[in-house]
């Protein structure tokens, strides 16, 4: 259905999910079934994971008593809108947690691109995998793993779960939260159309702009001032003497 402002609305009825026990990797599992010929607009969760995996082909370890869920969706916008796709997710998600945190919890917010810190420790990780089909369809995945009781160890960053900041929810609890928020926020994206929207609100809940940050790259590392995102998305780095250099993609460390 589109609204009279051209935006297709986007409700809950729109989504299908599938609860699985046990998976190797709910990104796969939503990638077979593109594969297959799903539509889309199929969430994927599972208790455990026996082979989860981060970004740039991180182990993420997935004992039962988190959330682990993958969003399958095709041809979601234009191939040259999609570079926000990640922002909109992570204020999504976002949302969901915040709806299940009680009021003394430290700070919620979002480390660009999309990872989601509570007081400045890691929480949650989104993983966006996209793959042309043979058909001539665009799958592409959202994977999404929060932290509720398990809290694996990260020699990166440090970490948390929301046990330990006094939330009660259950992996169900929360999932029932962030099905409703991404179809909200997905409606706010509008197939890339909102992105100026998304931005706004993905600045208001970032974390450490104005401060000094190290992004590591693949080939190297760059320090500067966190300046913010432009409006397409990209981390604004200033890196002194008045240069300000734009960022597509990196691991961001405060500090």
């Amino acid at each position: 259905m589109t609204a009279s402002d051209g935006r297709r609305r986007i409700s809950l009825g729109d989504f299908r999910h599938e609860a699985l026990s046990e998976t190797s990797s709910t990104n796969s599992e939503c990638l077979a079934r593109a594969r297959a010929g799903d539509g889309g607009n199929l969430w994927v969760t599972a208790e455990r994971q026996t082979g989860g995996r981060g970004r740039r082909g991180r182990l993420w370890v997935s004992e039962r008593g988190n959330l682990y869920a993958s969003l399958l969706l095709i041809d979601p916008a234009p191939m040259e809108r999609l570079g926000s796709l990640p922002l909109a997710i992570a204020v999504a998600v976002h949302q969901a947690i915040r709806r299940v945190l009680p009021l003394g919890a430290e700070p919620l917010e979002v480390k660009w691109p999309n990872d989601i810190l509570i007081g400045r420790k890691k929480t949650c990780g989104i993983l966006v995998e996209g793959e042309g089909l043979p058909d001539g369809r665009y799958a592409l995945i959202v994977g999404i793993g929060i932290n509720i009781s398990v809290m694996p160890d990260n020699p990166l960053y440090p970490v948390t779960c929301l046990r330990q900041q006094g939330s009660a929810a259950s992996p169900e609890e929360l999932f029932a939260h962030l099905f409703a928020a991404t179809a909200e926020v997905l409606e706010i994206w509008d197939e890339g159309r909102g992105i100026g929207e998304i931005t706004a609100l993905w600045r208001a809940i970032a974390c450490g702009i104005g401060e000094k940050i190290t992004v590591n790259l693949p080939d190297r590392s760059i320090s500067g001032q966190f300046a913010g995102i432009d409006d397409n998305g990209l981390l604004m780095l200033d890196t002194g003497a008045g240069r300000i250099m734009p960022i597509a993609a990196g691991d961001v460390f405060f500090g």
